[in-house]
C-alpha cells in the first residue's frame, strides 16, 4: 500500500538579504541541498522539527510513511508518557511503514473484517509512528484530517489498507494515520506508575490517548511542512477510534489541537464489544496494575519494564479488564467524558459522526431464527418494566420474524445512544452536528449473514474499494463511495459535508432531529420514528443505557 505527502520545503526567502551571517548562510546551503536533492531524485522532501524526510510522489499525491511523532516508549519510557522524537542527521528515507504496535495478528481477517481491514507486518513497542499524504502541488495551506485506527483498544495500525489516503489526499485535503500504544503497553498502571505523574499536566496512565494528543501536537507543529494548514485540523476515527475521539472532545489537554471531528460508530459511553459501557476508575486500574506486577513476579518498576515484550503480550486480558482499556486518571479525563459532556466540559467543535444498521454482527450471534422465549427474555433484560411496550412496537409472530425485529431494537438502540448524545451536547452548544445512518450492504463473503457490518463504510469514506477486488464491487459501490468521499472531504475542510451536485444533508438540532440515511440513496429522515423515540426516551429516563453494539 503507498501513501503520499505534500510540502516541500520552501526555503528560498532565506537568501532574499545580503550580508547573511553564518547561521543564515549555512541554512540557505541546507535549503539549497534539499531543492538540488529533490530535482535530482524527484522524491518530495519535507523539513521537520526532527530532521529532513524525503517521500515518494504517487500520482498527484506526495507519501510520507513511518514518520516518528514520538520516541521509542521502551525500556525506562515503557509506561511513560511520550518523550520527543528523536532528531536525526542528513536525510531519512519515509517510503515505508513502520511496524505496528504490539498485538495480536490475524493477517487474513477474521469474521466480516477480510483482510484489507486488519494489521498486516511487523509489530514492535517501537512504533509511534504516522503516515501522511498530500497534495502534490496545493496552491495554499490544506486542510488535514488526522485518523485514529479502531480496534477495541487492542488492535490497529494506521498502515491497515482501508486506511489508505490516496484518494482523499488527491482530492484536496491531507491525510494522517497514527499508531499508538495498545492494550497492556498503552493502558496499564498501578500505584507506582501513577505515583510517577508528578506535574500539572502528567496523566497518571492512558498511554495510548497521551500518543493521540502527541501526535497531534506534531501535526500542529509541523504540517505546515507537507503543505498543511495547522489551523484547519479535523480529528477523526471509528469504534475506539471514534471512542478516543470522544474522549478527546472532553479532554483539556486536546484543548487547541483541532477545529473539526468525525466519529464513526463511537460515542462517549459505547461499550466496546464485550465489556463495560464506561470506563475504568483510576482506582480499578490502579488494583488490576499490581495484581498484574504481582502475578508476573515484578516487585519494583524496573523489571516490570524490563520484562520482554513476550511475557506481556499474553496478557489476554478479556475485554472488561481495567489493564487493556482507558481510565478516568482526573488529568486527561478528568471525569467520565458522557458526565463531562452533560455538564459542558468539552471542545465546541462542529462534529460528524453516526452508525451502521448492523453495528453487532460481528460481535454477536447474528440469528436466522429467534425463538419466542429467547425473544421475550431479550426484551425483559434490555428493557425491564418496559418490555411490553418494545414487543408492541416490534411484532413478530415467528422465529424469522423475531430475528429480524431483533436486529431492528439493536440498530434503534444505537440510534437512541445517539439521540441521548445528541441532547446532551445541544444543550451547551450550537456547534454544528451532522448525523448519520450507513445502510449499504458492502458486497463479499457471507455479505447476507454480516450485512452492513461494523467498519464497512471505511473503504467508502476513504475511496479504499480497490484494497479488495475479490469483493467484486459494482459501480454502484464505486458511486456510492465517491459520493461519501466528496461528503467527508467537504466536511475536512470547512466543518459542512454539503457541497455541489450532492443530496443535501441537514444538521441535526433540537428542533429537527434529523440524520442522513447513506448508501445507494442519500436522504434526510428523522433520527428515529415518533412512537419508537417516545419509548426510547422513556426507556433512557427509567435509568436505561442504549448501546450502539
Amino acid at each position: 500500500m503507498h501513501s503520499s505527502s505534500d510540502g516541500d520545503p520552501d526555503p528560498q526567502h532565506e537568501s532574499q538579504q545580503h550580508g547573511m551571517n553564518a547561521p543564515r548562510a549555512a541554512a540557505l546551503i541546507s535549503a539549497l541541498a534539499l531543492l538540488v536533492v529533490s530535482a535530482c531524485c524527484a522524491a518530495p522532501l519535507a523539513r521537520v522539527a526532527q530532521g529532513v524526510l524525503s517521500g515518494r510522489r504517487i500520482g498527484t499525491v506526495n507519501v510520507f510513511l513511518g514518520v516518528p511523532y514520538a520516541a521509542a516508549p521502551t525500556g525506562a519510557d515503557r509506561w511513560r508518557a511520550p518523550q520527543p522524537a528523536p532528531s536525526w542527521q542528513g536525510i531519512r528515507p519515509a517510503t515505508r511503514f513502520a511496524p505496528s504496535c504490539t498485538q495480536p495478528l490475524a493477517p487474513q481477517g477474521f469474521g466480516p473484517w477480510t483482510s484489507e481491514y486488519v494489521v498486516h507486518g511487523k509489530v514492535s513497542e517501537n512504533c509511534l509512528y504516522l503516515n501522511i499524504w498530500a497534495p502534490a502541488h496545493a496552491a495554499r495551506p490544506v486542510p488535514v484530517m488526522v485518523w485514529i485506527p479502531g480496534g477495541a483498544f487492542v488492535s490497529g495500525s494506521g498502515s491497515v489498507p482501508v486506511y489508505n489516503g490516496r484518494y482523499l489526499a488527491a482530492h484536496g485535503i491531507i491525510v494522517v494515520t497514527i499508531n499508538y500504544r495498545l492494550g497492556i503497553f498503552g493502558f496499564l498502571t498501578d500505584p507506582a506508575l501513577a505515583a510517577e505523574a508528578t506535574g500539572e499536566h502528567e496523566p497518571p496512565g492512558n498511554w495510548g490517548l497521551q500518543d493521540m494528543i502527541a501526535a497531534l501536537r506534531w501535526v500542529r507543529d509541523n504540517i505546515a511542512a507537507f503543505g498543511g494548514n495547522p489551523r484547519a485540523v479535523t480529528v477523526a476515527g471509528q469504534s475506539a477510534g471514534a471512542i478516543a475521539v470522544q474522549e478527546l472532545i472532553t479532554s483539556p489537554l486536546a484543548a487547541g489541537l483541532f477545529a473539526r471531528a468525525i466519529a464513526e460508530s463511537g460515542l462517549p459511553n459505547s461499550r466496546l464489544p464485550g465489556g463495560p459501557p464506561h470506563l475504568a476508575s483510576l482506582a480499578s486500574a490502579e488494583r488490576a496494575g499490581a495484581a498484574f506486577a504481582r502475578a508476573k513476579g515484578a516487585s519494583t518498576l524496573a523489571a516490570l519494564r524490563a520484562l520482554p515484550a513476550a511475557a506481556l503480550t499474553p496478557a489476554a486480558a478479556p475485554m472488561t479488564s481495567p489493564l487493556i482499556m482507558p481510565s478516568i486518571d482526573g488529568t486527561l479525563l478528568p471525569a467520565a467524558p458522557e458526565r463531562r459532556l452533560a455538564t459542558g466540559h468539552f471542545i465546541r467543535t462542529p462534529i460528524l459522526l453516526g452508525m451502521n444498521a448492523d453495528e453487532n454482527t460481528g460481535f454477536r450471534p447474528d440469528p436466522t431464527r429467534v425463538g419466542a422465549a429467547a425473544w421475550h427474555d431479550y426484551l425483559r433484560k434490555t428493557f425491564g418494566a418496559l418490555a411490553p411496550r418494545f414487543a408492541h412496537l416490534f411484532p413478530a409472530h415467528s422465529a424469522r420474524g423475531r430475528a429480524r425485529e431483533l436486529r431492528a431494537v439493536r440498530r434503534d438502540l444505537g440510534l437512541a445512544a445517539l439521540y441521548q448524545w445528541g441532547r446532551l451536547r445541544l444543550a451547551h452548544t450550537r456547534a454544528p452536528i451532522y448525523a448519520y445512518l450507513w445502510r449499504h450492504v458492502e458486497p463479499g463473503p457471507d455479505a447476507r449473514r454480516w450485512r452492513v457490518f461494523h467498519s464497512s463504510e471505511i473503504p467508502y469514506v476513504f475511496g479504499t474499494l480497490g484494497a479488495a477486488p475479490e469483493r467484486h464491487f459494482t459501480p454502484v459501490d464505486w458511486a456510492i463511495s465517491r459520493r461519501m468521499s466528496r461528503y467527508w472531504i467537504n466536511f475536512v475542510k470547512s466543518g459542512n459535508p454539503n457541497g455541489a451536485d450532492l443530496p443535501h444533508w441537514p444538521k441535526y438540532t433540537r428542533g429537527r432531529r434529523r440524520i442522513m440515511r447513506l448508501g445507494a440513496r442519500a436522504a434526510p429522515r428523522p433520527i428515529l420514528p415518533p412512537r419508537i423515540l417516545q419509548a426510547m426516551r422513556a426507556f433512557i429516563a427509567a435509568g436505561g443505557s442504549p448501546q450502539l453494539y
